[in-house]
């Protein structure tokens, strides 16, 4: 078998990567050619198609994105926290872009619920996730995943409720546009409608092989009922403090 060293520990390596730092065993002299195509292109391609796979798989698959990732299949995916992150910033600039177009009778209209969330939001988003980590812990006991595990899933479906928020953003951007807004309005009520099914859609997709289907749905109920009563608390803790 022929081998050779690693250029960048030293290491002898005889497969496309060093075992040992994880470096590629062909890399080469650089030339005009290879850093177009390999160093510049190559490494946007990468990071957009991996970016747009893992915004693709959490929309449309999230229970099995999370449980492919809680059984080590991570390779294909970005971290879950920095795209919560890249996600959390373009909302925050989609509600920026909204107020600033919005005639003043439109935000008249829903200032009160979109200056809430937009005070709160940081406190929101830190607090669903432990919610629907906690809630599922306790009604998922079959499943035998520790906190961290159903923190991972809860990640995914909050992944889930801010690209349905980010389409929402340009759904009512667009839907300032008076020849289209009465159809963009209805698009816009059904996309709240997936915003609040999607949790659902999370943890039907990932015990469904686990669970009788009146099993699965008495739990995805009970915790709902839970998510409720416990978001209202905070909200109204949050109204009496601040």
């Amino acid at each position: 078998m022929n081998r050779k060293r690693c250029l960048n520990c030293g290491h002898s390596i005889s497969d496309e990567f060093c075992a040992h730092c994880g470096q590629k065993s062909d890399t080469a002299r650089i030339t005009p050619h290879s850093l177009i195509k390999n160093d510049i292109l190559g490494s946007i391609w990468h990071v957009e198609a991996k970016f747009f796979n893992t915004l693709k798989d959490v929309l449309f698959r999230p229970g099995t994105t999370a449980m492919d990732y809680i059984s080590g299949k991570r390779i294909r995916y970005n971290n879950f926290i920095s795209l919560l992150l890249i996600l959390f910033g373009f909302n925050v600039l989609g509600l920026h872009f909204y107020e600033k177009f919005a005639p003043p009778e439109t935000l008249a209209n829903d200032s009160e619920i979109k200056d809430f969330f937009s005070k709160y939001s940081k406190t929101i988003l830190f607090v669903i996730i432990p919610m629907l980590a906690i809630n599922a812990y306790f009604l998922f006991k079959k499943i035998k995943l520790n906190i961290a595990e159903h923190f991972i899933i809860g990640t995914v479906s909050l992944l889930g409720i801010l690209i349905i928020f980010l389409l929402d953003d340009i759904v009512s951007l667009i839907g300032l546009w008076k020849p289209v807004s009465k159809i963009f309005n209805i698009f816009d009520k059904v996309i709240f409608g997936l915003f609040i099914l999607f949790p659902a859609v999370t943890y039907w997709n990932a015990f469904k092989n686990s669970y009788s289907k009146t099993g699965l749905l008495c739990r995805v109920s009970i915790l709902y009922v839970l998510m409720g009563i416990e978001s209202l608390t905070i909200i109204i803790i949050l109204y009496r403090i601040f």
